[in-house]
């Protein structure tokens, strides 16, 4: 799922840009989640992760600008489209990372440029997450939010953090190269995040949620190092 958040004190404007965002993933057959927000500091107290972000520049109390560098402090890795009456305001949005921005009032063919673009950057958006597809629909999932990855009889079943199971087709081999390293194949029809690995055990590794994975033998000396490595990797980013 999408999740589209508008931020922008002007209702008729946040309902128009909801509007065209809902009819546009309609037509591509992409589930979203549209969020409305009519300040910076409303903005700023969700806490669920946003993937594409409207924001206007002129706001009443914080500005977009001010919102924007908030956010990218909070870690928050959206797509950002700015909605401005000023071009000129633009040139600040380098340093937040603007994606894009439309001048007001948004024409539908300025949009719709805009969100085309946006969609094939999310498609290709590796590394953070994976764009999932089953049927006519698409899904975009945090690679954050997987605790392993199983495949039985050429469907992939991911186990999420929520304890939701997301079931598609794909080839192992095709799903392993869209992972990233936090990710190991330790058995044919396994691919385990090891930041959820809680233990490894006789060829056992012990997942978060109580979940136990069978390592091959095979695989059992390798997967010991690559646990070491990446030990040594996660107090090095402390450091």
């Amino acid at each position: 799922m999408i999740r589209v958040a508008i931020c922008d004190d002007e209702k008729v404007m946040s309902d128009s840009i909801s509007r065209m965002t809902a009819d546009f993933f309609r037509r591509k057959n992409t589930e979203t989640e549209i969020l409305q927000f009519f300040c910076g500091e409303e903005l700023l107290k969700y806490e669920k992760p946003i993937d594409i972000l409207f924001l206007d520049i002129q706001m009443k109390g914080m500005d977009g600008m001010e919102t924007a560098r908030k956010l990218r402090e909070q870690k928050c890795k959206a797509f950002l489209v700015f909605i401005t009456v000023l071009k000129e305001m633009v040139f600040q949005s380098f340093e937040v990372s603007a994606y894009d921005y439309l001048v007001k009032p948004v024409e539908k063919r300025s949009f719709e440029k805009t969100m085309e673009r946006l969609f094939h950057s999310l498609q290709n958006a590796g590394g953070t997450n994976l764009l999932v597809r089953k049927g006519y629909e698409s899904r975009i999932i945090s690679l954050d939010e997987i605790i392993f990855c199983e495949i039985l009889d050429r469907k992939v079943y991911l186990h999420l953090t929520s304890a939701e199971v997301v079931d598609f087709y794909d080839r192992i081999e095709n799903l392993e190269k869209k992972l990233d390293s936090s990710f190991y194949r330790c058995h044919r029809s396994f691919l385990i995040n090891l930041k959820y690995l809680k233990g490894y055990k006789n060829g056992t590794a012990a997942m978060e949620g109580g979940k136990e994975i069978p390592v091959s033998r095979l695989r059992g000396k390798e997967f010991s190092n690559v646990i070491l490595q990446y030990m040594k990797g996660m107090q090095g980013d402390k450091a």
